[in-house]
């Protein structure tokens, strides 16, 4: 993750640490959900690229949990990563 960190005691994401420019994620579980049962309060649309290179190399958005307002996240430049 870029930006930002995840916190997995509040399971969501947390300002990020001095001198941590790239803290790990971890091991995710995806699944499907129906639109209509989407949650969509206190969730960041976090983009995923393949490397540091943002732009062509996007890949998709994850939906993250967050106690903060989502423009936070965006004006941070908050996205994960898929190499490093």
């Amino acid at each position: 993750m870029a930006g930002a960190r995840w916190d997995t005691q509040s399971a969501g994401i947390a300002e990020a640490r001095l001198k941590e420019l790239m803290p790990p994620m971890p091991v995710l579980f995806i699944k499907a959900i129906p639109v209509d049962r989407q949650e969509t309060k206190n969730i960041y649309e976090c983009p995923v690229y393949k490397t540091r290179m943002r732009g062509p190399t996007y890949v998709w958005t994850f939906n993250l949990k967050t106690k903060e307002k989502p423009a936070r996240w965006i004006l941070a430049g908050v996205a994960l990563l898929l190499q490093m």
